[in-house]
């Protein structure tokens, strides 16, 4: 089965971390970045895709708009249920963003 796991954090703190000394900011960025990338290598057999986004358009009635929202990546993995999908995330270096938190839902392909 394939489940979508979007990371996130609230945007305004998102605006709090790029206020941070840049010196302070890249030295834990660098650390997280090693946390990251040992648990990827540990998960590697369930990952399918992982990326980075950019800042959203929001498409409405009304017409285009720029906007924001909490998202800051994504990631699709194969397990055999969401639980077990849940259960690979419960100690995820995202977390060591404050405020930060992971979704994982299951990808129905089945929409038309």
């Amino acid at each position: 089965m394939k489940f979508l796991v979007t990371y996130q954090m609230p945007h305004t703190g998102m605006d709090s971390w790029m206020q941070l000394p840049e010196e302070e900011r890249k030295s834990q960025e660098a650390k997280m970045q090693s946390e990251w990338n040992a648990w990827m290598e540990q998960h590697k057999s369930a990952i399918v895709e992982t990326a980075g986004v950019g800042k959203p358009k929001r498409i409405t009635a009304a017409g285009v708009e720029d906007s924001r929202n909490d998202i800051m990546m994504y990631s699709f993995v194969e397990a055999d249920s969401l639980e077990a999908a849940a259960e690979m995330f419960k100690d995820h270096p995202h977390f060591g963003i404050p405020e930060g938190w992971i979704e994982v839902m299951f990808v129905n392909k089945e929409i038309n």
